[in-house]
C-alpha cells in the first residue's frame, strides 16, 4: 500500500487519524488518538509515496477487541516497561509469568488518549492510569507524548549531517513523559516504570537492522538468546556494529545493555533503498534499565537499551506479521511524587539512490554501504 492507501484504509474502517504534514505536503506522519497516539506510518512521498509503517490490516479491518492484547502494528508506540519479574505491569502478582496470564495493560492498548494541543506539523497526547505491578505495588502514572514533524532547516542538526541532493527525507520526533501522580516516591525497591517505544516496520531479504556498540565495553555486547539460540548467519558483531538479518521468516530478538549501546541505530533495505535511522535520549552515568525477561529474575535493572526483533513463525507454525521491530528504552524512572521523565527519540526515513545515501551511511556510522549489503 502507498501511504494515501493507508490513509483511506483508516478512514474506511471509521478510525479516527490525526495527520501531521510538512508545509509542501510530502512528508506526513498518520497518528491515531484510540491507539495512544501512536504513528502507524509515514512518508515522504505524500499520497503516492512509499507507506514506512507495518499495519495490521487483516486485524484492524476485523474490529476485534483482544482482551491480551490487540496487535494494531505502528510504526513508533508507547509502551511501559518491564514486561515481566516482580515489577511487571503485565501480569497480575502470584500468576506465573506465562503466555496464558499475560495481558497488556489498556492504557498502552485499548485507551484513547486526549488530545492537548495540536498544530499541522505538530500533536500533543495524555492519557493517565493507576497500575499495580508483579509485586502488588500500586502506581498512579501520567502519560504525555508529543509527536513532531522536525523542520527541514534542523535536519541536518539532528541526522548530523546534510542530507544529499536527489534523497527524500522525514524526520519526526516524539517525547514520551512519565509523571509521578501519586504520594510515594518511585525506587529500586518499589519498582519504576520505564518508557519503552516499539516500531514496526516492514521486512524484505534486502534489510538489514544495524546498531553501533561501545567498543571499550567489558561487558556482554549483545544478547540474543530470547527465543533460544540464535542460529548461524543471522548475527554478526564486529568493529563496533551489531549486524541483524531481517526477512520476516525466523523469529528472534537481540538487545544491548547500558554501556554497550551508544544513541543510534539504522536499518536499510538495499533493493529499496530506504534507509531508516533512530537516534533517542541515552542519559549520561549509570542508569537503571529495567529488566522485561519473563519469570524469576536475578537482576531487575540489568535490561536493555535498544533491542530489534524479526517475526517469523512461531512453534505452531503461526505468524503475527510478518514485521521487524526497533525499540528503544529510558531507564527506570526513579521519581517523586510530581517529578517526570521524558524520553525522546528522532525517526528518519531517507529514501533515494544509493550513491547518494552511500556517503550519509559513511558520515553518520562511520561504515560503507558494501559493510551492511554483504554481511547476509
Amino acid at each position: 500500500m502507498t501511504y494515501g492507501d493507508n490513509l483511506a484504509f483508516f478512514k474506511a474502517n471509521g478510525i479516527e487519524t490525526i495527520e501531521l504534514q510538512s508545509p509542501d505536503g510530502q512528508c506526513r506522519v498518520l497518528t491515531v488518538p484510540a491507539y495512544q497516539g501512536r504513528v502507524m506510518t509515514s512518508t515522504t512521498g505524500g499520497d503516492e509515496g512509499r507507506s514506512y509503517g507495518w499495519v495490521n490490516h487483516d486485524y484492524i479491518a476485523s474490529g476485534e477487541v483482544n482482551p491480551q492484547f490487540n496487535s494494531y502494528g505502528g510504526e513508533e508506540r508507547f509502551w511501559i516497561g518491564p514486561e515481566g519479574g516482580p515489577n511487571s505491569w503485565f501480569f497480575k502478582p502470584g500468576d506465573e509469568q506465562i503466555y496464558a496470564n499475560w495481558k497488556v495493560p489498556a492504557v498502552i492498548d485499548t485507551d484513547t488518549y486526549e488530545v492537548i494541543e495540536r498544530s499541522d506539523a505538530s500533536v500533543t497526547y495524555a492519557g493517565h492510569a493507576v497500575l499495580t505491578n508483579a509485586s502488588g505495588r500500586e502506581f498512579s502514572i501520567g502519560f504525555r507524548r508529543k509527536v513532531e514533524i522536525v523542520p527541514t532547516s534542523k535536519v541536518a542538526d539532528i541526522l548530523g549531517v546534510p542530507v544529499p541532493e536527489g534523497v527524500r527525507a522525514l524526520v519526526y520526533s516524539t517525547a514520551n513523559t512519565l509523571t509521578n501522580e501519586g504520594e510515594s516516591a518511585w525506587n529500586r525497591e518499589t519498582g519504576m516504570p520505564s518508557v519503552w517505544l516499539l516500531g514496526c516496520f516492514n521486512p524484505t531479504k534486502t534489510t538489514t537492522v544495524f546498531i553501533p556498540y561501545n567498543k571499550d565495553h567489558e561487558g556482554r555486547i549483545v544478547k540474543d538468546d530470547y527465543f533460544g539460540e540464535m542460529p548461524e548467519g543471522r548475527l554478526v558483531a564486529d568493529d563496533g556494529m551489531v549486524y541483524f538479518k531481517i526477512d520476516g521468516e525466523y523469529r528472534a530478538k537481540i538487545g544491548l545493555p547500558a554501556g554497550s549501546a551508544k544513541d543510534l541505530c539504522g536499518s536499510y533495505d538495499s533493493e529499496a533503498h530506504v534507509l531508516n535511522i533512530l537516534r533517542y535520549t541515552v542519559p549520561q552515568g549509570d542508569n537503571d534499565y529495567v529488566n522485561s525477561q519473563w519469570g524469576p529474575q536475578e537482576d531487575c535493572f540489568g535490561g536493555d537499551v535498544i533491542n530489534s526483533y524479526n517475526d517469523g513463525p512461531t512453534e505452531t507454525g503461526t505468524i503475527m506479521g510478518p514485521f521487524y521491530e526497533i525499540e528503544t528504552s529510558s531507564p527506570g524512572a526513579a521519581l517523586a511524587p510530581g517529578e517526570s521523565l521524558t524520553h525522546t527519540q528522532y525517526t528518519m526515513h531517507l529514501e533515494g539512490p544509493e550513491e547518494a545515501l552511500a556517503p550519509l551511511i559513511k558520515a553518520v556510522f562511520g561504515k560503507d554501504v558494501a559493510d551492511i549489503k554483504g554481511r547476509f
